[in-house]
């Protein structure tokens, strides 16, 4: 941000808590200026597919912790579509769990633990 930009949102700040910007200049400072912002952007999933990361997490068959793949795996296979015939998922909400799961996949890595990415509210 230019400097007299910075200047005047501290001058017109009546908050006492930190701006989002005295956040960034902490963070610039620490991580330097060529820092990428994706690094500090945390990925989780939503609350459906929270709750279908949840059911592959119970499944009891499974005998190590699920991925995200594995996860992707079950969402191919037709879980989105079996919560929904359960009433855990709404109709409308199976839609958009492929694609959401390959967005967390190339965030994280296939690998990744899928229970890491669950959101709790």
């Amino acid at each position: 941000m230019p400097a007299d930009f910075k200047e005047a949102e501290r001058l017109h700040r009546f908050d006492i808590a930190p701006s989002l910007l005295d956040e960034l200049d902490g963070l610039i400072e620490e991580f330097d200026a060529s820092a990428l912002a994706i690094d500090f952007v945390q990925a989780h999933a939503s609350e459906s597919l929270s709750r279908v990361i949840e059911a592959v997490v119970n499944d009891e068959n499974l005998e190590n912790p699920p991925t995200l793949a594995a996860v992707r795996d079950a969402i191919v296979d037709g879980l989105g579509a079996r919560l929904v015939g359960e009433g855990v998922l709404d109709e409308d909400e199976d839609d958009t769990l492929l694609s959401e799961i390959d967005v967390l996949i190339e965030r994280l890595g296939a690998d990744a633990l899928a229970e890491e990415a669950l959101r709790y509210e």
